[in-house]
């Protein structure tokens, strides 16, 4: 499906759309200005990309606002807490240190965009530096910025991601219990068991 259409060279591509307005290009900068820092400083969840040997990985960290803390106008520091043990991000960046970043800040339909090259920490001063709720993250991501800018407030707007937020709560969908029930091979998961405790045993496992 789509294949007769398939656009496979830059020139074919831009020729499906206009060319940048100058804002576009002009917001992108190489450091972190004052403004760009008011809104790292205020968000609470950001999402994190990597690549390496194992693929691509795209992954969701938050805390308290401004838990990715600014070291100087071109290096974040973004402490790594317990999840589930898989550290897929962290064994891309072992491999391939770039990095992009997607700042969000409830309430707000703009995002901050930033990217480069991470380091993974151990330094006792950075997990020190980085704690929260009187507990040291595991590691710390030094983040060496190449590029930051804004990201338009389209998609928010299109997505109404912020109209009605508690409104997903209500919906249908399949609990994490069901998902893995589902997929167990041997069928003898329970589901119910699993999301009876889940919300207990991750709010005790969050630091």
């Amino acid at each position: 499906m789509g294949m007769d259409h398939r656009i496979a060279t830059l020139e074919a591509l831009e020729r499906h759309y206009a060319a940048p307005r100058p804002q576009s290009l002009v917001k992108e900068v190489g450091r972190l200005t004052a403004e760009y820092r008011a809104w790292i400083a205020a968000s609470p969840f950001v999402v994190l990309a990597s690549v390496g040997d194992g693929g691509l990985d795209c992954s969701p960290r938050g805390d308290d606002p401004g838990f990715v803390q600014v070291l100087d106008e071109t290096t974040l520091l973004l402490p790594d807490w317990p999840g589930n043990n898989r550290i897929d991000t962290l064994r891309n960046i072992v491999v391939d240190p770039r990095v992009a970043l997607l700042f969000l800040v409830p309430g707000r339909s703009e995002s901050i965009r930033v990217v480069g090259r991470a380091i993974i920490s151990a330094d006792p001063a950075l997990l020190d530096r980085c704690a929260s709720h009187a507990k040291r993250p595991v590691t710390v991501l030094v983040i060496t910025i190449a590029s930051v800018y804004f990201q338009c407030a389209r998609a928010a707007i299109r997505s109404r991601l912020w109209d009605g937020a508690e409104s997903g709560k209500s919906l249908p969908l399949p609990s994490i219990g069901e998902i893995l029930q589902a997929i167990a091979a041997d069928g003898e998961f329970d589901g119910k068991a699993y999301d009876a405790e889940l919300g207990e045993r991750v709010n005790r496992s969050l630091y």
